[in-house]
């Protein structure tokens, strides 16, 4: 392991992180609640040490796979440590755990919240608690590579490491000019974003931080009851850049560059806009037949909430915890499946999900005929035998990790429904769940180690496991190739 370069660079991201924190600054110096001295400490407390870890390390500038991955778990964990504090420091949290969950929440787009009252917290920190959503959404890392040229060619296992899916994909020669092409696209959806919004009456301070959440796929909200209380032409807003959202950004690049024939022909847009429209369809029609509204009403509370849990961004605009059975437990599914791969959105993925699919159609086939060679396939292009069976394992220890976090959070006495959904929330990344957790609960209530153990499937769900577990392999810190 070359500790220098993962020291170097974890310096490198906390001297991005400090910048980051200026806009709170900024907004708790106008607002003059007294909150600045939070923020300030925050950035100190940051900027110092990534400074002297940048600027006085001279390591070797050498990067491989092992590095790539340390340096994007501890990056990860360095900043949502240090994130945590303007929690503390204004007192919006009460505990240092509490407030670690909230900002791990923040930075791996989950949503999960302990803070009963949100409209009491002041500005600076509702910005903060949101913007959190934005920077991890895209991902501190691929941020940092896209600004640090000294990082080189190196700078690829950080990309593949931070980015979510089964295969690290690039629209540009270099890594450097891929990240930059992606948050350009992740820019340009965040200011449209803003502008309509705004075009239905809302605040600039609203609008924005509704943006951070929905183009993050994070889902905080700076209101308790989310977004129930806005109209129809807000709803229709948030649903569509939540889909778009949840579309690979590597399509959304490619749509700035006229490349209309990539986008039409990816089989995972394809699957991932059928899934959604066949799910909200499904949920509509039992949401009326249920006597839950009129037909208009129930299909647009069923696309905006297919939209939210299929994208994992957890916003509501209706408390689909009192929906029929059959609608939870489509939503229940669509927090497995999640957005696409290379979007924002957490969960397995679409295009994990169709692998599978396609997997068991060829074992039904070869049931048939046992000694032919079918491959899966995606369109005409073969899907290599390493990615299926790298998708397979991926499937089953999400699961495992499901059924272990299920397991955890039932010892705290609550019922089955919010065990199984907490665990499922917090693990695709999706935040709000089922139960005590659903839209209008929070997790507040759960004890000290079930809020940790949570705070870990969160990593888990938005690093991809993987990531996590090899930092975790003894050999992986000692090993020399």
């Amino acid at each position: 392991m070359n500790y220098g370069i993962v020291a170097k660079i974890l310096g490198s991201i906390l001297i991005v992180d400090a910048s980051l924190l200026l806009p709170p600054l900024m907004i708790a110096l106008r607002s003059g609640d007294g909150t600045h001295r939070a923020f300030l400490l925050t950035i100190l407390v940051t900027l110092i040490p990534g400074i002297l870890m940048y600027w006085l390390i001279r390591p070797k500038m050498e990067i491989r796979a092992r590095e790539g991955l340390a340096i994007v778990t501890l990056g990860w964990v360095l900043v949502s440590l240090l994130g945590a504090i303007p929690f503390v420091a204004t007192g919006a949290v009460p505990g240092y755990v509490d407030a670690l969950f909230e900002t791990i929440s923040g930075f791996t787009t989950t949503g999960a919240s302990v803070i009963p009252d949100v409209e009491i917290l002041p500005a600076s920190i509702l910005f903060w608690r949101s913007f959190t959503h934005w920077i991890g959404g895209m991902g501190i890392l691929v941020f940092t590579v896209a600004l640090l040229p000294a990082l080189g060619m190196g700078s690829f296992h950080i990309f593949r490491a931070e980015s979510p899916g089964p295969v690290a994909g690039r629209v540009a020669p270099r890594i450097r000019d891929t990240a930059r092409y992606l948050y350009i696209s992740y820019v340009s959806l965040t200011l449209l974003e803003i502008l309509f919004l705004l075009l239905g009456d809302m605040s600039l301070f609203d609008a924005a931080v509704y943006t951070f959440g929905t183009v993050g796929t994070g889902g905080f909200a700076p209101h308790n009851t989310s977004l129930t209380h806005f109209g129809t032409y807000i709803h229709l807003v948030v649903s569509t850049f939540m889909i778009l959202a949840g579309v690979s950004f590597s399509l959304h690049f490619y749509l700035y560059n006229r490349k209309v024939g990539e986008i039409v022909s990816d089989h995972e847009l394809q699957f991932y806009l059928k899934g959604l429209l066949a799910c909200v369809l499904l949920i509509g029609a039992d949401l009326f037949l249920t006597g839950y509204n009129t037909l208009g009403i129930s299909m647009r509370d069923a696309l905006f909430q297919s939209a939210s849990i299929m994208t994992t961004t957890g916003y509501a605009t209706a408390d689909f915890h009192q929906w029929p059975t059959f609608s939870k437990i489509l939503l229940l599914v669509l927090m497995f499946v999640g957005g696409s791969a290379g979007s924002t959105a957490g969960g397995m993925k679409v295009i994990r999900v169709l692998i599978l699919l396609k997997l068991i159609r060829r074992e039904i086939s070869k049931i048939f005929h046992p000694n032919a060679f079918v491959p899966v396939k995606l369109g005409r292009k073969v899907v290599p035998n390493e990615v299926v069976s790298r998708v397979n394992s991926f499937i089953a220890v999400h699961l495992l990790f499901f059924i272990v976090g299920s397991l955890v959070v039932s010892l705290e006495g609550v019922d089955v429904i919010t065990a199984v959904s907490a665990s499922a929330a917090t693990l695709n990344n999706v935040g709000p769940g089922l139960g005590v957790i659903g839209p209008t609960g929070n997790y507040s209530g759960f004890s000290v180690l079930t809020k940790l153990v949570l705070s870990f499937l969160m990593l888990l769900g938005r690093l991809e496991i993987f990531t996590v577990l090899a930092l975790l392999v003894p050999r992986g810190w000692t090993a020399e190739s």
